[in-house]
């Protein structure tokens, strides 16, 4: 008599996880993880897999693998400037949880200037504030900007007339070929909100960044980031949103287009284009990510209709989403 033993198939993930045990890639990693509650939109469907990186050494790896499977994973700071699809995202997500730094302070002028170094998945305004009560200046504008270190580089975040590219010493960057290399912002081609790795789909990933720093009193510098903050809560919503949700087109400024098309309040679903800032869609009971594209849509098609300008995305729109 013989006895067959049945035969375990595994699938495209398992495969996936049992490279990465091999790998030595031990973060933690979760299955069909709802991504709203790693959006600042409170929206999206389950990702496949979900991984905390929580060294460059981690995220590294886990790039590495997910490009030698052919994936393009999707690395997660904030959530702060992406919309998620309903259906989530097929493929691998790797939660940035990077945040080492250090400040490094200069010897040759007194100590009057430092380098802050951060590892890409530090929080930007937390090193605003940190850096700020010990008396240094240089990222004060960014109180408030709720960004990772990489995502700034990316996006070359900038509020308040300071922006990244005008901060930034120089970006270590893990290359598409696998190799790490230093960048200065010269090599970014930035501009406003966007730099030559915008929209890259993971091509070259951003492992850490060098700020440069100068002394200044620390009670003025808290002076600053209070009217900072004062105006933004003035300004902004408070509600879950993804900030702006277009860039201002040369000459204007998005929301003042889309007020002036008398769209201001608008509700599709769960999502309205806010009351206070024309420019920002809020989730204010249970949107869905559809309600907030509907939004964006109806957005484009009223400021074209009017005005004839397209409005371009600031936010990145990911995951799987209907082609209409």
């Amino acid at each position: 008599m013989i006895i067959t033993r049945p035969v375990t198939v595994l699938s495209p993930l398992d495969k996936l996880l049992r490279a990465a045990r091999d790998r030595g890639l031990t973060a933690p990693v979760r299955r069909n993880e709802p991504m709203a509650p790693h959006t600042s939109l409170r929206v999206g469907g389950p990702a496949d897999l979900f991984v905390q990186a929580l060294t460059l050494e981690h995220l590294m790896g886990w790039v590495t693998l997910a490009r030698d499977w052919d994936m393009v994973p999707l690395i997660l700071g904030r959530g702060s400037n992406i919309l998620v699809s309903d259906a989530g995202i097929r493929g691998i997500v790797i939660e940035n949880d990077c945040g080492a730094y250090e400040l490094r302070v200069h010897g040759n002028n007194g100590g009057q200037s430092a380098t802050l170094y951060a590892e890409s998945g530090a929080s930007l305004p937390g090193l605003a504030y940190r850096t700020a009560r010990q008396g240094w200046a240089g990222l004060e504008w960014a109180i408030g900007i709720p960004a990772s270190v990489g995502a700034a580089v990316v996006n070359n975040a900038g509020a308040h007339d300071g922006d990244t590219a005008g901060a930034l010493i120089q970006t270590t960057i893990l290359g598409e070929r696998g190799t790490v290399y230093r960048a200065t912002p010269d090599m970014l081609d930035f501009g406003y909100r966007r730099s030559r790795l915008k929209g890259n789909r993971c091509r070259e990933v951003v492992l850490s960044a060098e700020f440069a720093l100068r002394r200044d009193d620390p009670r003025a510098l808290a002076t600053r980031m209070a009217r900072y903050t004062e105006h933004r809560r003035r300004t902004q919503p408070s509600e879950p949103s993804v900030g702006s949700i277009f860039m201002n087109p040369p000459g204007d400024y998005a929301g003042r287009l889309i007020e002036a098309c008398g769209l201001k309040g608008t509700q599709i679903g769960g999502a309205m284009i806010s009351p206070k800032h024309a420019n920002w869609i809020i989730n204010t009971n249970g949107a869905s990510a559809s309600d907030i594209m509907s939004l964006i849509t109806l957005i484009r098609d009223e400021v074209y209709k009017q005005f004839g300008i397209e409005l371009e995305l600031e936010i990145e729109p990911v995951g799987e989403w209907k082609r209409t």
